[in-house]
């Protein structure tokens, strides 16, 4: 059985996070595995706290999987502190062969809550961005890494280009936030691949970069082609978000496993 290993924030409402990158796995056919990076206080209405988890530990968590299992991808989320990311740079870089990673920038919550520490941005660039085989990040995250404005499907492709200079070996600029359709778009350092889809009408969209991310490693790891990958976790999200979950006061999660659930007759 192909694995996974996400390596994230843990989300106590299972909406996001560590959660629902497992969730994504398994719905996707891979055996997921976690380092937990930090600890969140949060639900449907917003992120309430973070308790960061000792570098030490983090590192350890690392090690211990890859002394005993293999890894066919990796997928990177929420990493709040300097310290943090540097223990993950250096764990993975002393592996012999790194499987793929894919890199999720995350940095502020769907609610506001910084999720990453200041002056954190350039020691993710630095450490983890040319180990990336895939960045994914949306509008906000471009824009704050490159400290340029995004407004347009042609600002996106310069944001692209511009984010491959940092050194991923490929770029996933996601267009939720433009005004038109959501379209996202996949840069390989030469072409363009477009994936065009219409907005969908459900609030309920909490974890939906954690789900895509973790998605599309999860592809990756069964053997998918960079493309197929991002192909297939955007079907897959996009099927999560259409039949997402009425939980809470806010912005509810999306069904991981809806697909699974009709198969087998479960409302």
């Amino acid at each position: 059985m192909f694995r996974a290993l996400t390596i994230a924030g843990s989300d106590c409402s299972g909406g996001a996070g560590i959660q629902a990158d497992l969730k994504s796995f398994s719905a996707n056919g891979v055996f997921g595995m976690s380092v937990i990076t930090a600890i969140t206080a949060q639900n449907t209405q917003g992120v309430f706290g973070i308790q960061d988890i000792n570098e030490d530990m983090i590192r350890d968590q690392i090690r211990v999987i890859f002394d005993d299992i293999r890894v066919d991808a990796i997928k990177i989320g929420m990493v709040s502190k300097i310290e943090s990311i540097k223990a993950i740079g250096q764990a993975l870089k002393e592996i012999n062969d790194i499987p793929q990673i894919v890199l999720d920038p995350v940095m502020v919550s769907k609610s506001g809550f910084k999720l990453l520490s200041d002056n954190a941005k350039e020691t993710l660039i630095k450490e983890l961005f040319p180990i990336a085989t895939l960045i994914t990040p949306n509008l906000p995250e471009a824009e704050e890494i490159l400290g340029v404005s995004i407004k347009t499907l042609d600002e996106m492709k310069e944001a692209a280009v511009k984010l491959k200079e940092l050194g991923p070996k490929y770029i996933l600029v996601k267009g939720g936030h433009l005004e038109d359709d959501a379209t996202d778009l996949l840069y390989d350092g030469e072409s363009f691949t477009y994936y065009k889809q219409e907005r969908i009408d459900n609030k309920n969209t909490h974890g939906t970069g954690c789900t895509l991310s973790s998605a599309i490693a999860a592809n990756l790891a069964k053997g998918m082609n960079i493309k197929d990958a991002v192909k297939e976790g955007k079907r897959y999200v996009t099927v999560a978000i259409e039949h997402g979950i009425e939980l809470g006061h806010g912005v509810g999660p999306t069904n991981h496993f809806y697909e699974l659930y009709k198969l087998a007759n479960i409302e």
